[in-house]
Order: C-alpha cells, then sequence, then structure tokens
C-alpha cells in the first residue's frame, strides 16, 4: 500500500530536524514540509484557512482557536519552551520601580493574545499581584484568531506608529522584548529576526534577578511554560486514525536524537544554548512530551487565558489534546 502523504508546516529546530531531513521516517507516511518564514505565517494561514494537514500553532492560539471549534486537534507535544518573568523592558523615566507599578501604564506587546504576552501577564498577575485590567495594552500587530474580541482596555497603536517608536518616544512606559515586542517592527515577514533589528538597550528590565525568580517558581509550582504545539486537521485524524501514534512517535524519537547532540555538545547553536541552559531549572529534558508532563503548564496557561478574556472558562483536555495512552499504544 503506498504511502499516505501529509502537508505539514512546523519550524526548523535540532529536535526537528530529524523528521525533516528523513533521518526520522513515519511508516506508512510522508510528510510534505511547506517551510514558511516566518512559522508564525504558517499560524495564520492554518487559523484562518486550515491551510495545512499538519500545522505548529501558537498554544494561546490554538486554545482561542478551538474554543471556536476550530476543525484541528493538538498533539501533547510543545516546543520553544522559555520561562517569563525575563524580558520585560523598561524605559527610564516612566516611574516604574516594580511590577505592582504598571498599573496605570502603557504596555506595549506585538499582540494581545501572543501566547509570550499570556504568560508574561500571567506572571506578573498571579505572583506579583498586579490587575491587567489596570494597564492599557497597546499592540501593532493583530491576533491570528479574527474573531477574537479584544478587552477594552487593548488598544491597537495610531496609524504610522510602532511599539518600538512609541517606546522611544516616551508614549510606553514598558513593553515586551523580542518578536512578542519592541525586539522587532512590524508584522511578521522574513528577516525580522536579522542583525537590522531595533535596539533596547537604553531599557532596563522590570525583574533584574528572573533567572533565580524563574528556577524558584518552577520548583514552587512545577510550571514549565509552554509555547507552541502541533495540530492535526480533523477530518485527517478520523481518516487516518493511527497518524497521531505514529506522529507523536516520530516526534519523540526525533527529540531523543537532538536531546544526545545536545548533551555531547554537537548542538551548539543559540536555541540549543538556551534549552542547554534552561535544564539548570527543569533537568535534563528541556523539551518535556506527554499531557501529564505537561498538565501544570496547560492548566496555568488556560487560567491565564480565562483571567485575560481569551477564552470564556476552561477548556476540558480532551477536547484539546489527542488522548495519550492511545497515542502510546498506536505508537
Amino acid at each position: 500500500m503506498a504511502n499516505r502523504k501529509y502537508t505539514i508546516s512546523m519550524r526548523s529546530a535540532g529536535y526537528l530536524t530529524p523528521l525533516k531531513t528523513g533521518e526520522v521516517t513515519i511508516p506508512g507516511v510522508d510528510l510534505d514540509f511547506v517551510e514558511v518564514e516566518p512559522q508564525i505565517a504558517a499560524f495564520r494561514r492554518m487559523i484562518r484557512d486550515t491551510e495545512f494537514d499538519i500545522c505548529e500553532l501558537a498554544s494561546t492560539t490554538y486554545f482561542i482557536a478551538r474554543s471556536l471549534g476550530k476543525p484541528f486537534k493538538a498533539l501533547p507535544v510543545f516546543f520553544n519552551r522559555r520561562f517569563h518573568h525575563s524580558s520585560i523592558l523598561v524605559r527610564p523615566g516612566s516611574g516604574i520601580e516594580t511590577p505592582k507599578d504598571i498599573e496605570g501604564k502603557r504596555f506595549g506587546v506585538r499582540a494581545y493574545s501572543v501566547t509570550t504576552g499570556v504568560w508574561t501577564r500571567g506572571v506578573l498577575q498571579n505572583e506579583y499581584g498586579v490587575d491587567p485590567d489596570k494597564v492599557t495594552w497597546y499592540y501593532d500587530d493583530e491576533d491570528h484568531v479574527q474573531e477574537l474580541q479584544l478587552p477594552d482596555n487593548v488598544i491597537k497603536v495610531p496609524d504610522g506608529k510602532s511599539l518600538v517608536s512609541m517606546m522611544a518616544g516616551g508614549e510606553l512606559d514598558i513593553a515586551m522584548d523580542g518578536n512578542a515586542g519592541i525586539g522587532r517592527q512590524g508584522k511578521p515577514k522574513a528577516g525580522w529576526n536579522d542583525t537590522s533589528k531595533p535596539s533596547t538597550d537604553s531599557y532596563h528590565e522590570l525583574i533584574p534577578d528572573a533567572f533565580e525568580r524563574e528556577k524558584e517558581w518552577f520548583n514552587r509550582t512545577g510550571i514549565y511554560p509552554c509555547h507552541p504545539t502541533l495540530v492535526i486537521k480533523d477530518e485527517v485524524a478520523a481518516r487516518d486514525p493511527e497518524l497521531a501514534g505514529k506522529l507523536f512517535r516520530g516526534l519523540q524519537e526525533a527529540k531523543d536524537l537532538y536531546l544526545a547532540r545536545l548533551r555531547s555538545g554537537e548542538a551548539t547553536g543559540k536555541k540549543d544554548k538556551e534549552l542547554l541552559k534552561l535544564t539548570e531549572i527543569v533537568g535534563p529534558d528541556p523539551l518535556p512530551y506527554g499531557l501529564e508532563e505537561n498538565r501544570p503548564a496547560i492548566e496555568a496557561l488556560m487560567k491565564y487565558a480565562v483571567q485575560q478574556k481569551l477564552i470564556s472558562g476552561p477548556i476540558p483536555m480532551e477536547d484539546l489534546f489527542f488522548d495519550l495512552d492511545s497515542i502510546r499504544a498506536t505508537a
């Protein structure tokens, strides 16, 4: 019987490379990789047009989309892990010295539902007592899910301006760094991570000892923030019930090969070093796959999404993720 062929769009990363190169194969399946630069652009294509059979999606975007009945379901795998006490940049002269001081201030984030922003607001609210409703949130991109209704205290920057220009001009008091904030300008496009990205050297971190705070938080809560997951179109999963299990096994095998290379010192890129640093907090596997392995993070992110009015209430795990026991049985 001929292999079944599926279109798939997901990031290029060391833990996925063995699947992309064919070092790891999936029995009976041919994956047609559709490369999208940046990968965030593929999120929008999947959310708005269900373009791919299998696609990486930001976790919060997926929660919102699933709550609205979008026709795809996730594997319990997550990519690009990180904590969120850091990369919150304060403008000198803003009057912000502690997290609680951001109430009444103007905070820049690329889009209100970007997962980095949701995690960060969740930490600020639940660890530092910040009321997000007392902050004015400015964004200069758009949310992936077009049906999303934003809270009244979320405002699009004026035409002709950006988070970068508003922060530099004193019109914002605080902002996210990197792709989630003032580390880029404009909507997701190829090259937005290149060397011409805006300088943030004149700003300082809201939480200066963030790494130690992240370590303490993880040890106390067990929450290891999850970012993009991988979804399979409902009609594809219905037509091929073994696909989820086979794909989970392939992802696990690819990750195991990568972790061996990471530990041996063979993987030495910037992202590899970031993951290796995370092992100082979370232990030897910085990319845990599986529902139970990630339950504290999933439940925390869902709680934050409800608090921030992105979804109306918690979504049952069985509606969000393929059954882990069934996946492992077919794997």
